[in-house]
């Protein structure tokens, strides 16, 4: 019952994306929608942590998965993709690297903040 608690929460949240994504007409999909208001309802406690975990810990090991229709319809398409093949791939790499960088960037300038949030801390309790 617990994982259908969970599931419910998430699809939930995943339905109040979709919405936004109708109503609002920017070009952002509505799994980002929901993925900041999954975000924001865990940061403000609305939603605990534990009320999700489990199921997002199971989606997260099926992932993989989910790429196999991708990689089918890539297939499927291959007469298509044959011809640019070489921009694509090119296009593909940089992207990759570009937000591999950021990415990892982002994670220090976090981690950074972190710390000195922590000290600050310390700082205060002495």
């Amino acid at each position: 019952m617990k994982y259908i608690y969970q599931i419910l929460i998430i699809l939930f949240v995943t339905f109040v994306g979709e919405i936004l994504h109708y109503f609002i007409p920017m070009p952002v999909p509505a799994s980002i929608y929901g993925l900041i208001i999954m975000l924001i309802l865990l940061c403000t406690g609305i939603i605990k942590l534990n009320k999700v975990e489990k199921t997002a810990d199971f989606l997260i090991e099926i992932m993989p998965l989910m790429f196999i229709p991708g990689g089918v319809g890539l297939v499927t398409a291959w007469t298509d993709l044959k011809p640019i093949i070489f921009p694509v791939a090119v296009i593909t790499v940089v992207s990759t690297i570009i937000v591999m960088g950021v990415t990892g960037k982002t994670t220090e300038l976090i981690m950074k903040i972190g710390r000195r949030g922590d000290k600050k801390d310390e700082q205060h309790n002495d």
